[in-house]
């Protein structure tokens, strides 16, 4: 197959040229060039802004499109109707935060997704995020009808995520000692490795599938002290978690997903770590083992620059001050 990526170089999109180059297919890249430019020579790259200038997306012709650089549905619509005659087939890769209630256990694609007040708005925010990305969803489906894909992945995690929001914790039990862990231990999560997520995209475009799904993992989530007991065997570390009840968390000030990565507060974390993914499973989406995903990852983090600016978990000193706090509570 002819394959045409909108973005590509980052993340996902990387995956997914990867998973489509792998499995023999030709890949063509639309971006504006300004993000990992040189990162597959040989791939025949198409310059252009999504907002303003499509023009050389002209004269092509591919079998499927997959956009993974998404936001906005003025600009979604710009890309699908100006590729509606050079393309079979609309990917989407949206997310699961078009779903505004994530109290809900086992949330399907039939639940309900969210709305703005204004329709025209264009700014994303952590407010307009998830409503922007379902309106894009209606834009492909207006568009492309049974030829429209839509993925919407839940927490995307592995090497090149520029999040840290599962890296740091590998990351962190890597470092030994006391490390901070949000209670209860048998809080559900989910997430789904990039490459397993860009794999079984790649997988749905052969088959020509159509429609929505969820897609996140593993089935029914796993518990807080599984992902974090899989980052000590993986990096062969002496951490000692220590488990913190939310009420002392939140007391304190500590951010949800932000200072501690992959912990909600509340009833949000009833339905984060308890989405229907069986649409998925059953065509096709598999998981690589969680050890791999943790060992792969804390490779990959250690060849970043020793400066790099983490985007989430806690400081060394944040965390310190908070088990000071904890242990002076508990005496």
């Amino acid at each position: 197959m002819r394959l045409l990526i909108l973005g590509g170089t980052v993340f996902v999109g990387r995956h997914i040229v990867r998973a489509a180059q792998e499995r023999g297919h030709d890949v063509a890249l639309f971006n504006r060039g300004k993000t990992n430019p040189d990162l597959f020579p040989g791939v025949e790259q198409l310059r252009g802004d999504r907002d303003g200038d499509l023009s050389a997306l002209d004269g092509g012709e591919w079998d499927a499109v997959v956009d993974t650089s998404g936001y906005v549905p003025r600009v979604v619509r710009a890309s699908a109707e100006r590729l509606a005659g050079a393309v079979e087939q609309y990917t989407f890769i949206s997310s699961l935060s078009v779903y505004p209630d994530l109290s809900v256990e086992g949330l399907d694609e039939s639940a309900p997704v969210a709305t703005l007040d204004d329709p025209t708005v264009e700014e994303v925010t952590g407010e307009t995020y998830g409503p922007l990305k379902a309106l894009c969803e209606e834009v492909v489906q207006d568009v492309y009808g049974d030829a429209g894909l839509v993925i919407r992945p839940g927490v995307v995690v592995g090497p090149h995520d520029p999040t840290d929001r599962f890296t740091y914790w590998p990351v962190r039990v890597a470092r030994g000692g006391d490390v901070l862990a949000p209670s209860p231990r048998e809080r559900r999560i989910q997430f789904i490795d990039g490459r397993d997520l860009a794999t079984w995209t790649v997988h749905m475009i052969e088959e020509g599938k159509a429609g929505i799904y969820n897609a996140t993992g593993p089935e029914g989530g796993l518990a807080m002290a599984q992902m974090l007991s899989a980052c000590r065997r993986v990096a062969e570390s002496d951490a000692r978690f220590v488990w913190v009840d939310e009420a002392f968390l939140l007391e304190h000030d500590v951010q949800p997903w932000v200072e501690l990565p992959l912990w909600l507060a509340g009833e949000e974390a009833v339905g984060f770590g308890s989405v229907n993914v069986e649409k998925a499973v059953a065509d096709g989406l598999r998981f690589r083992p969680l050890e791999e995903t943790a060992a792969d990852t804390l490779q990959w983090a250690s060849e970043r620059p020793a400066d790099h600016e983490w985007r989430a978990g806690l400081s060394k000193e944040r965390e310190e001050a908070l088990l000071r706090a904890w242990r002076e509570r508990s005496r």
